[in-house]
Parts: structure tokens; sequence; C-alpha cells
């Protein structure tokens, strides 16, 4: 998926960031989704992940995602086995975000993996993936910013505001977020 030259498309003057044939897809997709799943009582977990792998996302068979959850763009999406996304997770994947084994991410948590040059006279989109390790935790309205990596087993807590790499088996909290302690590995 191709981020349009902001130059060209010019998105402060009302122009898109991304093709017709994207914006078209994607309009679909929140469609299909607001139909045919977000309505959707909690255990139907498996009729939502298939709805996702239809529309291009990479999803274990296990992992869940509630119907209250807004996922942008399905084939930027990836969730290994167990991963959860929460009623209310904002998954604004612009780039791929990847969600690791048992990794869990909270009701309201934002992940946000688009952001604009604030240099560039255009403001020129840019995309940067975001990785969520296995076993991880994402708490409660808490927002991972483009570009970030939660490690594996690490924590963020509730309204935690991650813009730099978490490590793993560590807890962070606050805004910005910042180590409280390591967790212990298990």
């Amino acid at each position: 998926m191709a981020i349009l030259d902001a130059r060209k498309s010019k998105p402060l003057e009302g122009g898109a960031s991304f093709s017709l044939s994207n914006r078209v897809s994607r309009a679909l997709w929140q469609v299909s989704w607001a139909v045919l799943a977000a309505w959707t009582p909690p255990p139907l977990f498996a009729w939502r992940t298939a709805l996702l792998r239809l529309f291009g996302a990479d999803i274990a068979p296990s992992a869940r995602v509630y119907g209250k959850t807004r996922i942008w763009y399905p084939p930027n999406l990836t969730m290994a086995e167990n991963a959860l996304l929460g009623p209310g997770v904002n998954c604004y994947n612009q780039a791929r975000i990847s969600i690791g084994a048992k990794a869990v991410v909270s009701q309201g948590a934002h992940l946000c993996a688009g952001t604009h040059d604030i240099n560039d006279p255009d403001f020129q989109l840019i995309a940067k993936p975001i990785t969520i390790g296995a076993g991880a935790w994402v708490a409660a309205e808490a927002f991972v910013g483009p570009g970030v990596s939660i490690g594996d087993g690490a924590v963020l807590g509730a309204r935690g505001v991650a813009f730099r790499d978490i490590e793993p088996w560590a807890v962070y909290a606050g805004n910005p977020a910042k180590k409280l302690k390591d967790r212990p590995r298990f």
C-alpha cells in the first residue's frame, strides 16, 4: 500500500493520502465490518476473525477480536495465536501492526502506525510499523505510536503513551511512558 506524494496529492487542501483503490477497499471493509461484525456478541470471535481474513488480515484461528474494535486496513494486521484486541481498540494500521502470541491490547487502547512530517510544508504522511511482542499487555486506553516495538512480556500501563520502544519484560506507565520496574519472566 503506497502512500501518495503529498506534493502532488495536496492533503492540506483536501487531497488524499492513499490511492483511490485503497480508499474504495477500506470503504468496503468499513461497511462490511459495520453490517456483519461490529454488532456481534463477544463469543463470535471465529466469525470476526474469518471476516478479517477474508479482507486480507493474517490472523491465527485462536486470535480474538471484539466487535467494537476498529481496524483501519485488514491487510496490515497480523495476530498470532491467542492474541487479543479488546473492545473499543482503535487499530489505525496505516503500516503493519503485528501482535504476538498471547499479547493483549485492552479496551480503548489506540495503536497508531501513522504520523505526518511536521517539517514538510505539504505535511507528508509517514507510516511506520508497530510490533507488540508475545505475552505483552497494552492496558486500557494506552497509546502506542508509529514505529514502536513493545517487547515480549512487557506492560504499558493504563493510559500510558509510548513513542519509544518498550523493553521486554518491563512495566512502563505515564505520558511519556517511563520504565517503572522489571516484570518477572514466566
